[in-house]
């Protein structure tokens, strides 16, 4: 499969380096606002002559965020499938604009949510759907970095080049996983704040709890980007017993080791202890690989998907989308109380 490259920084580069790792397809052209001289003989000068060429079955767009709504529907309209690194777009209701380009091209829609494909994220989801541990009861997300003076020079400190701050850089993530683990929610509230860098629309940190009134299951939402640290840590707890994942393999190898700890609760106290704890250690991220090759199956049909790629990223903007409106005011419910009225 001959696929072209939208944009080669950071993303860019892992993506290119994944297809290659699988040995499933071949880019044929790249483009990049900076040199490359490892590929010069691939670089083109507008993006254009990778979506309008016709021997070009797939585009990866890794690019800016206020460019993956408008490259993925030009790609999606040329007939080309795409892989967009999230976030899909600004808000849900963008999304939904390019589900129905989606629908009408008849091609493969795929977003960057790697962190489901973590050696780590994959037995939590595995040993759930065992059922051995029973329903989940609630869940629990921590999930953020350390930035410096250098920040401000980088596209993600301009709000209408990011589109928001730490929720829609790794934040997002952390929703995904909930979603993709416990299902949906339909209550939640919210703050929002930017404290520290003090840079319009750039939330540096989010607090959020979520709650699915039927189930009764409820999950909590720290993102953040000034704990001073790089931290992940995804903990899900269950009739049966729990299971904690903390550090991500990761590039920079910042957020230390990625171990999962996976035990069953007692009848009688203490529930469990720490030699009670069956531990799993990730020492090779292969979730760049696991998630390019899905994209390839869906192309060829031999990976059958659970649901459409682009609803899972819809819902996830939707929830980024109480999240913002809850905080400034938006939220009927939230402005309701706070002018004292009745929500009926």
């Amino acid at each position: 499969m001959k696929y072209g490259i939208i944009g080669y920084g950071g993303m860019g580069a892992i993506r290119h380096n994944a297809m290659r790792s699988i040995g499933q397809g071949l880019a044929t052209k790249i483009y990049e606002v900076k040199e490359i001289p490892e590929f010069r003989d691939l670089l083109v000068e507008d993006y254009r002559e990778i979506i309008q060429d016709p021997e070009i079955e797939a585009v990866v767009i890794s690019t800016p965020n206020f460019l993956n709504k408008k490259l993925t529907i030009e790609a999606l309209q040329a007939g080309k499938h795409v892989f967009c690194e999230k976030p899909p777009a600004f808000n849900a209701a963008e999304v939904e604009e390019i589900i129905n380009v989606e629908n009408q091209s008849n091609r493969v829609l795929m977003y960057g949510f790697n962190h489901r494909h973590h050696g780590g994220s994959l037995k939590i989801r595995e040993s759930i759907e065992s059922g051995e541990y029973g329903r989940i009861l609630w869940m629990r997300g921590r999930y953020g970095k350390s930035v410096d003076e250098n920040y401000f020079d980088n596209w993600r400190a301009q709000k209408e080049l990011a589109g928001g701050g730490i929720l829609l850089d790794q934040g997002i993530h952390m929703l995904d996983l909930f979603l993709q683990i416990g299902g949906d929610f339909d209550e939640m509230h919210a703050f929002v704040s930017n404290l520290y860098w003090n840079l319009p629309g750039i939330e540096d940190n989010v607090f959020a709890i979520f709650r699915n009134s039927q189930t009764g299951m409820c999950a909590s939402l720290h993102s953040t980007m000034t704990q001073w640290r790089h931290l992940f840590s995804f903990e899900v707890f269950l009739e049966r017993g729990y299971m904690v994942l903390n550090g991500l393999k990761t590039p920079s190898g910042s957020y230390g080791a990625e171990e999962l700890s996976i035990a069953k609760n007692r009848s009688k106290a203490p529930a469990a202890t720490w030699e009670d704890e069956e531990v799993h250690r990730y020492d090779v991220d292969q979730s760049w690989e696991r998630e390019m090759s899905n994209f390839v199956g869906a192309i060829k049909g031999s990976v059958s998907q659970r649901s459409r790629d682009s609803f899972e990223a819809l819902r996830v903007m939707r929830l980024i989308d109480r999240i913002y409106d809850n905080e400034r005011h938006e939220s009927e419910t939230l402005y309701n109380k706070l002018r004292g009225e009745s929500d009926k």
